[in-house]
């Protein structure tokens, strides 16, 4: 009897019936987990990659649209009440409205003090009136919050030769080629005022 279902077996499992049976059907794979998204880059790490092209670039042209796109980012404070102020400053700076203006940056500094921009703009307005005193303690805030500042970096170093300061104002122009080498204002400067010390006592 033993023998009998031991050969049974065997002719079933070698029948052609038993051989066309469907084998199972494999485990469907997974879905594919999406790629994560990379994060956009912030403001700040946008500014330093360009820091690093305007460093790099020594066409003065190129380097110049660098610069502009570093400007542009300043300009982005990231509040909509702090870019409303200051179009309105802009604009009262373009009719010569001093008062509206430096009431207008004296509300956007209230509001958010460590945007740079806002202290630079107002360095500029007490630049054009003169009051170098207060243009520069105004510049000293912009650096504060941006080092890498070349425009306040060349407006006091501007100031600084005119109440002749020379070594103060070279320091400036040195500062603003050292972020931007390209800059042509900054290098002249360095050049005509590293001149002039040369021919005085140390």
């Amino acid at each position: 009897m033993r023998a009998f279902s031991f050969a049974l077996a065997a002719l079933l499992l070698g029948s052609p019936a038993a051989l066309a049976q469907p084998a199972a059907a494999p485990a469907a794979e997974p879905p594919a987990a999406p790629a994560p998204t990379k994060p956009e880059p912030s403001r700040q790490e946008r500014l330093d990659a360009l820091f690093v092209e305007l460093k790099r670039e020594p066409d003065a042209d190129k380097a110049k649209a660098i610069a502009e796109r570093i400007q542009a980012l300043w300009s982005q404070s990231g509040s909509a009440t702090v870019d409303l102020l200051m179009d309105r400053a802009a604009t009262a700076m373009g009719k010569k409205d001093e008062a509206a203006a430096l009431d207008l940056l004296d509300q956007v500094i209230v509001l958010d003090p460590d945007f740079a921009e806002a202290w630079n703009r107002r360095a500029t307005l007490h630049y054009a009136a003169n009051r170098y005193g207060a243009s520069i303690r105004d510049v000293e805030e912009v650096l504060k919050r941006e080092p890498r500042h070349f425009g306040a970096l060349m407006g006091l170093g501007a100031m600084q030769q005119e109440l002749g300061r020379n070594r103060q104002a070279l320091d400036a122009f040195a500062r603003a080629l050292a972020v931007y080498p390209a800059l042509k204002e900054a290098q002249d400067a360095v050049l005509r005022i590293s001149d002039e010390l040369a021919g005085q006592p140390a």
